[in-house]
């Protein structure tokens, strides 16, 4: 399969993970932040610009996105088309596969059946079954094949028909995965992107109701992204690709039918900045993935109620882009994490010690994080629901916070 691939053209270089953006900047002088955006020329031939210089220049032939972290009002304003969620990962998929013929997709069902959630629907009939590969029942094994086929030089999207299925191939995505760069002596890339459907569904019981951030957070040189929009879904996807170094796309269960209108332009998403969700003066909301609707869900209550939160979807989940999340504390001075993550070792406890770490001076109370309850997830509609944090929760959290 890799000698196959090979010959059909070079991968695109891409720039690096640059590390020193996991060390936040000095909590009493925080420097203006650089422009961080992606912009990509909208003809086929274009140049195309990733990183985190200060100042991005490009040819422009045509119409140009210049802020790939756009507002959902922003997004509504240009041409485009409407998507689910599920369509914007399956079309933003297909594109990377158009432009780079290392790009490959391997899992459980991706052929020609399209996918448990359809994201690789049509794909076998379009580049093949060698580029879009059926696999046994064996998480460890694929997982390992696609570890391997990055070392070669290819570019796999590696799919977990569920999340869960994937602590199965641990021991890859944790000792070879993150760490093959740096014992290999920077020798080999593993240019990999491991994705699929995760959090707690409608009663599908504990085993299918896994959130394993938490897990995969403390891996060394793993990069995690959790897209909650089908504008951040496509992006984050293509940039994930794109990228030299490993990524996991976490993606949830209940926001594949979501619908949202998107540019006709190609763009991608930076996989370490934050996206301002609601601009606020009150206090801030940390949240990602489905909370993140539990949140806006509240804040039209708060609002209602004399608040001015500012919700803010963090998306990078390692690292955190401490930027944002710092300019936010300084100016509400209050922070709430909303999360689906298990309470215990979850990415709010990484998050709140975070900003304890690096803002603790601008606090005026302390972080306070809603989190699942550290149970398996009940397969009772009722109890499931017990089990996650409702909007009511949110809005008397802000209320305590604020008093």
């Amino acid at each position: 399969m890799s000698a196959i691939i090979h010959g059909a053209g070079a991968a695109t270089a891409l720039t690096t993970f640059n590390s020193k953006k996991l060390v936040a900047p000095c909590r009493t002088n925080l420097p203006a932040r650089s422009k961080r955006c992606i912009v990509v020329a909208g003809s086929d031939d274009a140049s195309k610009s990733f990183g985190s210089s200060s100042v991005l220049s490009v040819r422009r032939p045509q119409k140009l996105i210049a802020n790939a972290v756009a507002t959902k009002t922003d997004t509504s304003a240009t041409t485009g088309h409407e998507l689910l969620l599920f369509e914007a990962l399956q079309e933003g998929l297909e594109e990377e596969m158009d432009r780079d013929p290392h790009v490959c997709v391997m899992g459980e069902d991706v052929g020609h059946y399209g996918g448990s959630y359809k994201v690789t629907k049509g794909l076998a009939d379009k580049f093949g079954d060698l580029r879009v590969l059926d696999t046994p029942i064996c998480e460890n094994a694929f997982t390992g094949m696609g570890i391997g086929a990055a070392m070669t030089g290819l570019r796999p999207v590696i799919e977990g028909m569920n999340m869960g299925f994937l602590l199965l191939a641990f021991n890859q995505i944790s000792n070879n995965c993150g760490m093959l760069h740096y014992t290999s002596g920077g020798q080999f890339t593993i240019p990999v992107v491991i994705r699929g459907p995760g959090g707690v569904g409608r009663q599908l019981g504990a085993e299918h109701s896994q959130r394993l951030e938490s897990y995969f957070q403390s891996i060394p040189g793993i990069q995690m992204v959790a897209c909650s929009t089908p504008y951040n879904a496509k992006g984050l996807m293509k940039a994930a690709i794109r990228s030299e170094n490993p990524v996991i796309l976490f993606e949830h269960v209940l926001l594949y039918n979501l619908k949202e209108k998107i540019p006709d332009d190609d763009y991608i998403c930076n996989l370490e900045e934050a996206e301002m969700v609601r601009p606020g003066e009150h206090i801030t909301i940390l949240t990602y993935s489905r909370m993140r609707y539990h949140v806006m869900q509240a804040a039209k209550t708060l609002v209602n109620k004399g608040y001015d939160p500012e919700v803010i979807d963090i998306r990078s989940l390692k690292p955190f882009d401490l930027y944002t999340i710092g300019n936010s504390v300084k100016k509400t001075h209050r922070v709430l994490i909303v999360e689906e993550c298990m309470r215990t070792g979850g990415i709010g406890a990484s998050l709140t010690a975070a900003i304890n770490e690096n803002f603790h001076d601008y606090l005026d109370a302390p972080v306070m994080c809603l989190s699942s309850q550290d149970v398996p997830t009940p397969y009772a509609g009722t109890l499931e629901e017990w089990t996650v944090v409702q909007p009511a929760q949110i809005v008397t959290a802000v209320e305590q916070l604020c008093q």
